[in-house]
């Protein structure tokens, strides 16, 4: 994923806070705990507590938060000469929500049927043809709530729009408005630091300060996210917003729409959690252990160190073929080495392995 900042100065480049957007994702973490562990006690005790109406509500809608990030959390970045400032509050960003046109409301809504064609700027389905049945058809293939919605959202927007506003304050009411007085702090707190480090250090500083999973080239002109998604924006018209999330970890969501106030919407510290791998050191890692004999001399190592020579007579094969395995090992970062003496021993990164698992899911996630 790559956003253009060729040219963009450092004051279009913002920090905010959005209820909406931190909305969206705690709508997320209830619909999906088993991507955010950390939050499986508040999501317990919040899904528990649901008025009946409010949960089938919610559950008839997952489909704007559940598989796809939809952007209707995120309006100040598609208004059409709007500033690209959040609301104050949730009503305000609901407002702002309000004043987005009817194309670009449907394609943010109807999103989950149109990903493919998410950046390049496809006709609108509420005048297009060809979209329209695009649209109703992805929607069959998701299942019938997702087809009555599409449906009714593309033969009228007004009365779906004023649907999903209630929707949302019924949520604020509920739930959200304590959450949000709870997590407020430490957004404000956390986009006044980055901030000001992009105003004292400059923005490569700031980036790897959202997300070590973003790095700024050394022209400066281009940012670029460690994900498996693939997309390409540019900021130095419209400029760019960057989120924090308290519901965020481990996703990492860029809103690159055609036409769209580029957005960064990244999950805030959390010192506990160590640095992600990266998706080519994980792909790394993943095909070093795909083969059998590497599996095998990884089982040695895991138990105590070895030299090559103590590898090759237990498995019955050659000193040059174990260095071979061995290398691909250590260049994945599973295997360290050491000398004692006129020994070179060779054992297993227990916690490179132990993350493997996390660092994939938080890779296919991010």
């Amino acid at each position: 994923m790559h956003i253009d900042i060729a040219g963009l100065p450092p004051d279009r480049i913002v920090f905010e806070t959005s209820p909406l957007a931190e909305l969206g994702l705690a709508l997320h973490a209830l619909s999906e705990p088993g991507h955010h562990p950390g939050l499986h006690g508040w999501a317990t005790a919040t899904s528990s507590a649901l008025d009946p109406d409010l949960a089938d509500r919610l559950h008839e809608a997952d489909f704007l938060w559940r598989h796809t990030f939809s952007d209707v959390f995120m309006p100040f970045a598609g208004v059409r000469g709007g500033n690209g400032r959040t609301g104050a509050n949730l009503a305000e960003d609901l407002d702002i929500l309000d004043r987005l046109d009817d194309e670009r409301f449907v394609a943010a809504a109807l999103e989950f049927t149109c990903t493919s064609l998410y950046g390049v700027g496809a006709p609108s389905p509420l005048s297009d043809p060809t979209m329209h049945a695009r649209a109703l058809d992805m929607a069959a293939a998701r299942g019938p709530r997702q087809v009555e919605f599409a449906q009714q959202l593309l033969a009228d927007p007004a009365p779906m729009r004023s649907w999903v506003r209630r929707l949302f304050e019924d949520c604020d009411r509920a739930f959200f408005a304590d959450t949000w007085r709870r997590v407020q702090v430490q957004l404000v707190a956390d986009a006044r630091h980055k901030t000001d480090l992009l105003r004292r250090k400059g923005i490569g500083e700031a980036m790897g300060a959202v997300s070590t999973a973003l790095t700024v080239d050394e022209a400066e002109t281009l940012i670029s996210a460690d994900k498996l998604s693939e997309g390409r924006t540019s900021a130095t018209g419209p400029g760019l917003t960057l989120i924090p999330s308290t519901f965020g970890w481990p996703h990492l969501n860029l809103l690159h729409a055609a036409g769209w106030r580029p957005v960064i919407h990244y999950p805030v510290h959390q010192p506990e959690l160590p640095s992600p791998a990266s998706v080519e050191l994980l792909q790394l890692r993943m095909e070093a252990l795909a083969h059998p004999m590497r599996m095998r001399l990884c089982r040695h190592l895991a138990r105590s160190p070895h030299t090559t020579g103590q590898l090759a007579d237990t498995h019955g094969i050659t000193a040059p073929e174990v260095s071979r395995h061995l290398a691909v090992l250590k260049k994945a970062g599973l295997v360290t080495t050491r000398r004692r003496g006129r020994y070179v021993l060779h054992q297993l990164d227990l916690t490179s392995v132990a993350r493997l698992g996390s660092d994939f899911l938080e890779g296919v996630l991010r």
